[in-house]
């Protein structure tokens, strides 16, 4: 019975993408420098690839002058996809405007805080100006109205990538009074919670409020942040509702999120609400872009897709965008597409899709490279796609929809990402959480992510909890509750301490989670020439940076203490039982080996038992039949041997079968997919 419940759950969910796993490419037939497009879709055709994305860059090419539309690169490309048997998904073209509207309407270019945007740059809009609206609604009107009944189109992405872009003019700043006055209702209310006697700058009339552009407040600032993340949130669901007004029942809305950028896809998005503007949609899409050669670990796959599977509670997702060739130092070794487009599937990704298909001759992205290099020609990266796209159409009923269950999370938080990073310390709030994310990935330990809307904090044994700095009492009550309730919470460093206004508690730290920690603090301090006494973790390498904490611990034991002259006395870790559950306290930033050790421990300590170590990676998911898929991944260029360690299975894409407590050989950068009835 619970093997025909989740195959119905599944079908229902995801009814619209039919029952194949999706291989795809963006197309940007405008770009192309001569007429090729049925040389591309021979080409395509070969490679399995299923679907391509389109039109969502080209507003320009679509509406050349004002009320003037020119579809007809959309409709040729529709047309020969059909015919070629390729789905199509339709993107609103709305992050890059027309030079004519600039022009015509200067103010649809945002003002930001060090000026006015320029026009050149794609995501230079303000997203609430009423005349940039206006040409928005009528050019996806005008485009959706023309297309909404070709029959090759499965779906539609709703703008790319969007975010607020630091619009801050003064039409932005009177939004943000009127936001300030249906939250706090009075002004003495704004001026206790942001503390704004400080400096004199305390308001007397809303009249008065000041644009926040030069404010050095940081409860200010990061109210600011989380207003214009709500107006992303807005302009995603006004876009969607347009959309769903035009689009076929058995079709689908999504839109391409990133992540933080640190020379590729790294972290949570911090001008993005992600869980609240994921509800618009009906499945989560996600840009991913990662590090390869020998840089190549998985991780940022991992994370990009488990951040999405979690966007909409657990659902399948859309790999938009990720890199075929990409960058020079990008441009994958024999073995590497293939580990990569499995990778994805392996954390619930139901369509892997580069961006691009064909390599850009000029402009910006001239050296981001497509499928294709700018030769058109076949090649090792394009080779190799092929082998994949043949994998996933004849695999396609036992990896579609994979349902996973993971016993640990991640919680995260935008308020907090904001708040740490309003101080200006060189490392930011992504730095801490992206290594304890990365010890339980190397760890094989699966992850969700979840945030203060979150309501199911009691299905996980472990809960990490990393630089939850600003956060209301209420939010740390219910964490305090998962722990009474018998969860696993692992808190670090300045955690708890501010409210949701970063206004810092006046109580001792970490103040409404210290019952639960079972320590307090009230002095802190820049790690110098301090380690970790006795090795405790057996890491071998005690690294502590960034920031440390003066530990005394009330009713917790203390599983390590500094090492050094002065501090030696002070707990550097702690643990509590409180409740039916335990908290962990890390009171500083542990170096990448230390911090998996204690990430061990914790696992460990909560019941979650993991099988082997990164380079060898392991995923784990059940497929529509219920059958149990083991995903097993070598992220490293030397052959690695392992013992299998799962039920006697059939290897995939083998044929061969795999006895449990056999002898496995994965081969570099080797990927090997074993099913369980």
């Amino acid at each position: 019975m619970k093997k025909l419940l989740l195959t119905a759950c599944c079908l229902i969910s995801l009814s619209s993408f039919g029952q194949k796993l999706l291989f795809g490419v963006a197309y940007y037939d405008e770009y192309m420098p001569y007429e090729r497009l049925d040389k591309d879709i021979a080409m395509m055709k070969a490679a399995h690839i299923n679907v391509v994305r389109i039109a969502e860059s080209t507003w320009a090419t679509e509406e050349p002058s004002d009320s003037v539309y020119n579809f007809t690169h959309i409709d040729r490309v529709l047309d020969a996809m059909h015919k070629a048997g390729i789905s199509v998904i339709v993107g609103t073209p709305t992050y890059a405007v027309p030079a004519w509207l600039a022009k015509k309407y200067p103010d649809v270019l945002a003002a930001t805080p060090w000026g006015q945007n320029q026009f050149g740059p794609r995501q230079n809009m303000d997203i609430t100006n009423p005349h940039y609206r206006y040409y928005a609604e009528r050019i996806i009107r005008k485009i959706l109205e023309h297309v909404k009944d070709h029959p090759a189109i499965i779906g539609y992405q709703v703008d790319n990538e969007t975010k607020a872009y630091n619009t801050a003019g003064p039409n932005v700043q009177k939004a943000f009074v009127e936001y300030l006055k249906k939250k706090f209702v009075t002004l003495d209310s704004v001026n206790n919670a942001f503390g704004l006697n400080y400096w004199s700058n305390r308001v007397s009339a809303w009249d008065d409020f000041p644009s926040v552009n030069g404010s050095v407040n940081a409860s200010v600032k990061a109210e600011f942040a989380k207003f214009q993340r709500g107006l992303v949130t807005e302009f995603l669901a006004w876009q969607a509702k347009i959309v769903r007004e035009y689009k076929r029942p058995e079709q689908f809305i999504t839109q391409n999120f990133d992540l933080s950028w640190k020379g590729y896809s790294y972290g949570i998005q911090d001008e993005v609400d992600h869980f609240a503007a994921a509800r618009a949609l009906d499945i989560a899409g996600v840009d991913i872009y990662h590090p390869s050669q020998h840089q190549l670990t998985g991780t940022e796959i991992s994370l990009g897709g488990d951040l999405a599977r979690s966007m909409k509670g657990g659902k399948n997702y859309l790999v938009m965008e990720t890199e075929a060739q990409g960058f020079a130092n990008w441009t994958p070794y024999p073995g590497q597409l293939r580990l990569q487009a499995f990778s994805h599937l392996a954390g619930g990704a139901d369509m892997v899709s580069y961006w691009h298909w064909a390599s850009i001759h000029n402009s910006a992205e001239t050296y981001w490279k497509g499928l294709l290099s700018h030769d058109f020609a076949p090649n090792p990266t394009y080779n190799e796609a092929i082998t994949i796209g043949a994998d996933f159409e004849r695999l396609s009923p036992n990896l579609l929809h994979l349902h996973k269950k993971n016993e640990a999370a991640i919680f995260f938080s935008n308020e907090a990402n904001t708040a740490y990073n309003s101080w200006g310390t060189p490392e930011k709030y992504n730095d801490v959480m992206r290594p304890f994310y990365d010890a339980l990935y190397r760890m094989n330990i699966g992850v969700d992510f979840i945030d203060p809307s979150s309501d199911n904090f009691d299905q996980y044994k472990l809960i990490v909890v990393p630089a939850l700095y600003a956060a209301s009492d209420a939010l740390l009550q219910r964490l305090n509750q998962y722990v009474e309730n018998g969860g696993h919470i692992v808190y670090t460093f300045k955690s708890g301490f501010s409210n949701e206004n970063v206004q810092v508690r006046y109580t001792p730290q970490p103040g409404v989670i210290n019952a639960v920690t079972g320590n307090y603090y009230n002095e802190f301090v820049v790690p110098e020439h301090v380690g970790l006494k006795n090795d405790p973790f057996g890491a071998k390498d005690n690294e502590i940076k960034y920031w440390m904490e003066l530990l005394t611990p009330t009713t917790a034991k203390v599983l390590a203490y500094y090492d050094h002259a002065q501090w030696g006395n002070y707990a550097a870790v702690t643990r509590n039982q409180y409740g039916k559950g335990t908290a962990t306290y890390i009171g500083f930033m542990p170096g990448n080996i230390l911090c998996e050790k204690i990430m061990e421990n914790c696992a460990k300590e909560a019941g979650i038992d993991h099988q082997l170590h990164f380079p060898l990676i392991t995923k784990t998911g059940t497929n529509t039949a219920g059958h149990t898929i083991h995903y097993l991944f070598n992220y490293s260029d030397t052959s690695q041997t392992l013992i299998y360690p799962y039920e006697t299975g059939k290897e995939l894409l083998s044929g061969k079968t795999v006895l449990q407590k056999s002898s496995l050989v994965l081969a570099p950068w080797d990927v090997k997919i074993i099913e369980n009835n």
